[in-house]
């Protein structure tokens, strides 16, 4: 993600880092654009506070929600979410994305596609497993927005593992759940577990998706009127 910006002409003054976890992005961002303000914003307040004791500067910490931020409309000419947009309802976050970035403003962000432990998926159910977005479904939804120009792209990384255990240790530890509202909610028992790790291959694939776009001018007013623009007719 931070190589990425190397391709793109910005000197934002305030950025927003959108599922700043434990803040290294935010500690990056920082050292990119030194002269912004950024704010590191999180669901999670206890990232937060640990965020903060690790790298106390110059930038504000927000604990709040994705789809309704608590910052005025048009305030924001940056807005970066890496590895959080998947834990969310998209389409609410990216129009509440739209709402805070100021005209030309950018948005960039990485989150998993369909792909994504497709194997574990295959061997406990399609109910036991998050769901991700698809690539093209998040770039229509950036369309809608408001926003111009999306550009999606996406890879696909495969880990290995030395058995399924491992595998399962792994997602535990780097704190991955099933967030669904379809999830089953009681205990799956020792039996589901074996018969999962009997039938789960030792590998993960991970669909990662990137996407970009800069926001368009409004096209309506806060009180729904729409915004026409006239041009003046050149001299001949």
């Amino acid at each position: 993600m931070l190589e990425r910006l190397d391709y793109l002409k910005i000197a934002p003054r305030r950025i927003v880092d959108a599922g700043s976890g434990l803040g290294r992005d935010a500690a990056g961002l920082s050292k990119r654009y030194p002269r912004a303000q950024v704010i590191a914003a999180d669901f999670s307040l206890p990232m937060l506070q640990r965020s903060r004791r690790r790298f106390f500067d110059k930038r504000a910490f927000v604990c709040a929600d994705f789809a309704r931020l608590p910052f005025a409309a048009a305030s924001v000419d940056f807005i970066w979410s890496n590895m959080a947009l998947h834990w969310a309802e998209a389409a609410s976050v990216i129009g509440e994305f739209a709402r805070v970035l100021a005209p030309e403003g950018l948005l960039m962000f990485a989150t998993l596609g369909p792909d994504t432990l497709k194997e574990l998926r295959e061997a406990a159910g399609a109910a036991r497993v998050h769901a991700f977005a698809d690539m093209h479904d998040l770039g229509d939804l950036l369309v809608a927005a408001g926003f111009a120009a999306p550009v999606m792209e996406m890879e696909v990384l495969t880990f290995t593992y030395p058995d399924s255990r491992a595998l399962l240790e792994d997602l535990r530890a780097s704190g991955q759940t099933n967030a669904r509202r379809d999830r089953p909610r009681g205990l799956a028992g020792r039996r589901f577990l074996t018969q999962v790790m009997s039938s789960l291959p030792p590998r993960a694939t991970f669909e990662v998706v990137y996407g970009h776009a800069w926001r368009g001018a409004p096209r309506k007013l806060a009180d729904g009127r729409e915004v026409v623009q006239f041009r003046s007719p050149r001299a001949r």
